[in-house]
C-alpha cells in the first residue's frame, strides 16, 4: 500500500512541526496570524458601526464639528502640494543626475545658499511640497545648507505666493516686498547658521530602495509611493494637532494681544504655527486680521511657511527628530527677528 504525505504550505512548515522551508518550526494544528492593515481597518470600521449612536453624538458636538473642519482644511489644502513634492523629489532621484547639481550650484556653500534661496522662487508650491524635495537634494548630494536655504524659501517666495499676497492686500503693495525680502533673508540666514553649526549627524534621511533592475518609471513610481505613504502620516499627525489647538484656543486671546506692539508679533507669530495654513491661503488670513500692525502681519507671513506643526511632524519624518527639535525652535526665532527687521524697513 502507499504512503502519501501532506504537502506542506507553500513558503511555510508541513502540518507535522518539521521545519520550513525558511527554517521556522510551525507546532502542529496551530497557523500564523498577523494583523495587517487592511485587517486593522476591518476591525476599526466594525467597532465604528457597533458604536456608531456614540460615536455620531461625539462628532455633533461643536467642538467635535470645530476640529473636523479644521483637520480636513488643512490635509485638503496640503495635500495637493505634498503630491507636487513628492512626484518633484522622485523626478529628482531618478532622473536627474548628482552631477547635474554639482554645475547647477557654486562649489562653495556660502555662496550655494543664497543661489539654492533664490531658486526657490520658481517652485508653484507650498511648504508641503519643499520638505520631500529639499530631502531629495540632499540625497543626491546637495550640500544641507543650500538644501535648507530651499526648503525655507519655496514656500514664501515662490509666484503663486506673492500673487496672493498682492491680492489680499491691495491696498499695501509693499507687504509683497517685504515678504519676499524678509523671507529670502531668514532663508539664506539660517543656510549660512547650518553651515556653520550644523552637524551631519542630527540628519536621519530615510533610507530609500534602490532600484536595481528597474525601468526608470518603475523606480520613479516606487519613489513616489514611499514618500507619500511617508510623509502623507506626518501630514496627517500635523494637522490632527492644528485641529486640536485651534478647536480650544479661546477667540479673547487675539483681541487682547493686539493691544501691544511686541505682543501683537509672538502672537501671530504663535498663531501662524499652530493653524498651520498653506502659505497659498495665509496671506488672505493675515489680511482679515485687522486690528493687527503689518508688522505683526508679516510676521505671521513669514513665521508660517517656515515652521508650523505640520511642517515640524514633516521634517521630523524626512530629516530625523533631532534635526527638527533643533531646527523649529532656531527658524522660529530668525523668522521673528527678519519680519522685525525687514518691517522696520519697508512698512
Amino acid at each position: 500500500m502507499a504512503i502519501t504525505e501532506k504537502a506542506a504550505p507553500p513558503g511555510g512548515a508541513p502540518e507535522d512541526g518539521t521545519p520550513g522551508a525558511d527554517g521556522t518550526r510551525t507546532p502542529p494544528g496551530q497557523e500564523g496570524w498577523h494583523l495587517s492593515s487592511p485587517l486593522a481597518l476591518t476591525l476599526l470600521l466594525l467597532l465604528v458601526v457597533v458604536f456608531q449612536g456614540p460615536v455620531r453624538g461625539a462628532l455633533s458636538t461643536p467642538v467635535m464639528q470645530s476640529w473636523m473642519t479644521v483637520f480636513v482644511a488643512v490635509v485638503v489644502q496640503a495635500l495637493p502640494f505634498l503630491v507636487l513634492g513628492v512626484l518633484l523629489s522622485a523626478a529628482i532621484a531618478v532622473f536627474v543626475p548628482p552631477s547635474f547639481f554639482a554645475r547647477a550650484l557654486p562649489g562653495r556653500p556660502a555662496l550655494a545658499v543664497p543661489v539654492a534661496g533664490l531658486a526657490g522662487a520658481v517652485l508653484p508650491g507650498c511648504e508641503c511640497a519643499s520638505v520631500p524635495v529639499a530631502g531629495a537634494l540632499v540625497r543626491r548630494g546637495v550640500t544641507p545648507a543650500a538644501a535648507i536655504a530651499f526648503l525655507l524659501s519655496a514656500p514664501a517666495i515662490n509666484p503663486i505666493v506673492l500673487t496672493a499676497t498682492a491680492v489680499a492686500f491691495p491696498r499695501d503693495p509693499e507687504m509683497v516686498l517685504a515678504r519676499f525680502a524678509g523671507s529670502l533673508l531668514v532663508a539664506c540666514g539660517m543656510g549660512w547658521l547650518w553651515q556653520r553649526l550644523g552637524r551631519t549627524d542630527w540628519l536621519r534621511l530615510p533610507a530609500h530602495a534602490h532600484h536595481e533592475g528597474e525601468t526608470r518609471a518603475e523606480a520613479f513610481w516606487d519613489s513616489v509611493r514611499h514618500d507619500t505613504v511617508h510623509a502623507g502620516g506626518f501630514l496627517v499627525l500635523g494637522a490632527m494637532a492644528a485641529a486640536t489647538l485651534k478647536a480650544v484656543a479661546p477667540a479673547e486671546w487675539l483681541r487682547t494681544a493686539a493691544a501691544n506692539p511686541v505682543i501683537a508679533v509672538l502672537a501671530l507669530s504663535v498663531l501662524a504655527v499652530l493653524l498651520s495654513i498653506c502659505s497659498e491661503a495665509d496671506a488672505f488670513v493675515a489680511a482679515s486680521l485687522t486690528q493687527f500692525s503689518l508688522t505683526a502681519k508679516l510676521a505671521f507671513l513669514i513665521v508660517g511657511p517656515m515652521i508650523d506643526l505640520k511642517l515640524f511632524a514633516m521634517q521630523a519624518g524626512t530629516f530625523g527628530r533631532g534635526f527638527a527639535l533643533r531646527f523649529a525652535p532656531a527658524t522660529f526665532a530668525a523668522a521673528i527677528a527678519g519680519a522685525v527687521l525687514t518691517g522696520a524697513v519697508l512698512l
